[in-house]
């Protein structure tokens, strides 16, 4: 058992080895020293994790099974490995594989600002690099308060799937985008694009199935130019399958004179617990207060963020200025509080206080 369990251990460290090695190894000797810093970094990264699968098997395993494996797995230090492979980029900054490495680690960690900023110098060195280009408006999306993929970030995934046509995670990024701009039938169309991409029945598959089923219900319901989601859009066959919330939206009698020409308001409910992007948000203009909209599942900013993926929310209104979901000194906002998100009976809000 022993043996068996060493040679286990040594195939482990050898796939670990060539998954994380081998794009390095492709970097080519011509970059051999300045890369020393980044291979050093994966080749400790690639010992560390079968160690530390042995070093958790002692604690909670049988421990004669491994006698002469290291009671002990040597301390990571995350932070200080970083620090180390950033001075190693200022000394070497046309290092490709560093900034990579820099910026899908910055992004595991959920250093987005950090992670968008090494995809920016990676394209600076690559400027067709798909990776790169997907990678920044992914980050740019999770650094933004509103989680929208547009300007740049659009720019960068439509040329990706120009260049790479098959590209999975574009794919989906820029029917988000889409579906995100309300141009319904081409983030159906996109989503159509991945789907023969995926494997069959897989939940993936699933998912992009009922986000196409989302978007084709919803063509043809709104408004164009139409925002994430439009609070005149009825509650479609397709929608009515998740839950959906009714609210009532009326502004305070004492805010009136505060309302400006161009102002919007923003309906949303936000998981009670989590991230605060929302579940599912209605964009529509201040003077069609009051209102009733119905919130749904088809009105997830990201598909897979959406009102069947929570318990309870929080349910509010927010009467913005400058037109931008980010919350503002100035702007007036309400709530109904936190609800189940199968709540059946009409929620009230009315819009009553200003943001100091």
């Amino acid at each position: 058992m022993k043996i068996a369990f060493y040679i286990a251990a040594a195939a482990m460290i050898a796939a670990a080895l060539a998954l994380l090695l081998w794009p390095l190894m492709r970097h080519g000797r011509q970059a051999r020293e300045r890369s020393l810093g980044v291979f050093a970094l994966a080749l400790a990264i690639a010992f560390v994790l079968p160690l530390a699968a042995a070093g958790l098997y002692l604690m909670v395993g049988t421990p004669r099974a491994l006698d002469g494996v290291a009671r002990q797995a040597p301390p990571i230090d995350v932070n200080q490995a970083l620090a180390e492979l950033r001075a190693h980029l200022r000394q070497a900054p046309d290092d490709a594989q560093g900034w990579l490495l820099l910026a899908q680690t910055s992004a595991s960690l959920g250093q987005s600002d950090a992670a968008r900023d090494a995809y920016d110098q990676l394209l600076r060195l690559m400027p067709d690099n798909t990776v790169a280009m997907v990678g920044w408006a992914e980050a740019d999306s999770m650094s933004r308060a509103d989680h929208r993929i547009e300007g740049r970030s659009r720019s960068l995934l439509q040329r990706a799937v120009a260049l790479e046509p098959d590209n999975q995670r574009g794919l989906w990024l820029l029917g988000i985008s889409e579906f995100q701009l309300g141009r319904f039938e081409q983030a159906a169309a996109t989503w159509r694009r991945l789907q023969p991409l995926l494997e069959p029945g897989s939940n993936v598959a699933k998912a992009v199935a009922e986000q196409i089923a989302a978007a084709d219900a919803r063509v043809g319901g709104t408004r164009a130019p139409a925002s994430p989601a439009s609070a005149a859009t009825p509650v479609t066959a397709a929608a009515a399958a998740g839950p959906s919330l009714e609210v009532k939206v009326s502004l305070a009698p004492s805010l009136r004179d505060q309302v400006r020409m161009g102002d919007v308001v923003f309906v949303y409910a936000r998981a009670e617990h989590g991230a605060p992007m929302p579940l599912a948000v209605a964009r529509l203009d201040a003077d069609r207060l009051p209102t009733t909209v119905t919130l749904t599942d088809a009105m997830a900013m990201a598909p897979q963020l959406n009102l069947s993926s929570a318990q309870r929310v929080f349910v509010g209104a927010r009467l913005s200025h400058s037109g931008q979901a980010v919350a503002k000194p100035g702007d007036l906002e309400g709530d109904a509080g936190v609800v189940a998100v199968q709540h059946h009976e009409p929620l009230d809000i009315v819009i009553d206080r200003a943001l100091p």
